[in-house]
């Protein structure tokens, strides 16, 4: 980065981490949702079900004598996830707007540097 100002570098040097943050964060967000789905498609299989019920319990499968409380259970995680999901899309998008605003930047002082 030879000929570049020592705020730029800077500047660039942040955009790679806002960049590598938002990919986590993103990847984050993606799985909890899907976990999410995953819970809610076991509570839709367990609201159909009528026979007996197992759930994990590490490497066992336990069975389970209230289904009341396994569905309480499984819609209190459903809830929790979606807390977590809006959390991480608040974080989303208040890095993609950071990264678009030194994107932005870089690419004025970049110009500039070339004229």
């Amino acid at each position: 980065m030879n000929g570049i100002s020592p705020q730029l570098q800077n500047q660039i040097t942040q955009f790679q981490q806002v960049q590598q943050q938002l990919q986590a964060t993103s990847s984050q967000r993606i799985q909890m949702d899907t976990q999410r789905r995953e819970i809610q498609r076991t509570l839709d299989e367990l609201n159909k079900s009528t026979g007996a019920v197992y759930k994990n319990a590490g490497s066992l499968l336990i069975k389970v004598d209230d289904r009341e409380t396994l569905k309480a259970e499984l819609e209190e995680s459903i809830e929790i996830m979606g807390v977590r999901i809006g959390s991480l899309e608040r974080q989303e998008a208040s890095l993609k707007e950071k990264f678009l605003v030194l994107q932005e930047t870089i690419n004025s002082a970049m110009g500039n540097a070339q004229q």
